[in-house]
């Protein structure tokens, strides 16, 4: 059954594959509607694993693996020259 909603007003997550080019093109990428959407994440990152009752090491956990990850990839292309090196 086809959706009644217009391509304009659905949700990243309501979007299907073959709607995603012309869903991204409609989608108006302003400066501060992209900071805006920064700024929406953080807060419900915040809420979801910082502002707790309980409190656990989880949160602090997670953005140590979040820089691990980024570092590995800033410096990868270092890494890989440095695997394929003999040490003999």
């Amino acid at each position: 059954m086809a959706s009644l909603v217009p391509l304009k007003e659905k949700k990243l997550m309501e979007v299907k594959l073959g709607e995603l080019p012309s869903w991204i093109l409609i989608r108006i990428f302003t400066s501060s509607r992209i900071v805006g959407a920064f700024q929406r994440g953080y807060d419900r990152y915040y809420n979801k694993y910082i502002n707790v009752r309980k409190g656990s090491i989880s949160e602090i956990n997670m953005v140590l693996a979040a820089y691990v990850v980024f570092s590995y990839c800033i410096s990868y292309k270092e890494l890989k020259h440095e695997r394929r090196r003999k040490y003999h």
